[in-house]
């Protein structure tokens, strides 16, 4: 029994080979396409020798001049000083004096000079010294003089500055020092008020003037 030949087998066997032989060749004319250059026309340059590849210009030779030397400084010229001559005028002291001048005697004590010595600042006296007016006297004048810091204040600061100062004998105030600081401007406010407050009634010891050191606090208190 004879088979008969399917004619879509033989077409089905050349047609993959010719769909990419057809592919190869359109994708190189595509690329052919890319990379084609057209040169505009015109003659050729003849170049007979290697001297028309590059033409090297001269370049002139330029001579430099070499700086001048630089100026040396005038030599420095001291003015040596006239001799001193002296006037006798000048000097008009009469040594020829008479024997009815009286020369003063220059009498030297035997003893040593005396030193002064500083007054002993005393930490505990008989009497102790006090503002002049009392307690009621000194509050007044921190309710006049003292000012809350600003600072303090935003910060919320309040409590106690120890001042310690020394009162003289004749009552007047120095060496005002803060011995327990508070901080944010207190201290500072608590020195002045101390160091410009008036006159204080001096310490006694047996009945006489003493310079004494004292302690005193000063309150920050926010309302």
């Amino acid at each position: 029994m004879e088979t008969k030949k399917n004619p879509n087998a033989d077409l089905r066997k050349w047609s993959t080979p010719l769909f990419y032989f057809g592919l190869t060749c359109s994708l190189g004319i595509c690329l052919t396409a890319f990379e084609w250059k057209s040169y505009p026309e015109g003659k050729l340059k003849e170049i007979n020798s290697q001297t028309d590849l590059w033409e090297i210009p001269e370049v002139p030779i330029s001579i430099q001049t070499p700086p001048p030397p630089p100026e040396t400084a005038p030599p420095l010229v001291t003015e040596v000083p006239n001799e001193i001559t002296i006037d006798p005028q000048d000097f008009n002291i009469d040594i020829n004096m008479g024997e009815d001048v009286e020369i003063p005697t220059v009498v030297l004590p035997n003893t040593p000079p005396t030193v002064d010595k500083a007054d002993e600042i005393l930490d505990f006296t008989e009497v102790q010294a006090t503002f002049k007016g009392g307690m009621e006297k000194w509050t007044a004048y921190l309710k006049e003089n003292l000012t809350y810091p600003s600072q303090a204040r935003r910060m919320g600061i309040e409590g106690v500055v120890l001042v310690r100062f020394v009162v003289n004998k004749d009552g007047s105030v120095q060496d005002a020092e803060v011995v327990r600081s508070l901080g944010g401007g207190c201290d500072e406010i608590a020195l002045k008020v101390v160091a410009n407050s008036p006159e204080w009634n001096p310490g006694k010891v047996g009945g006489n003037a003493v310079r004494s050191r004292m302690v005193i606090p000063i309150r920050f208190r926010l309302n």
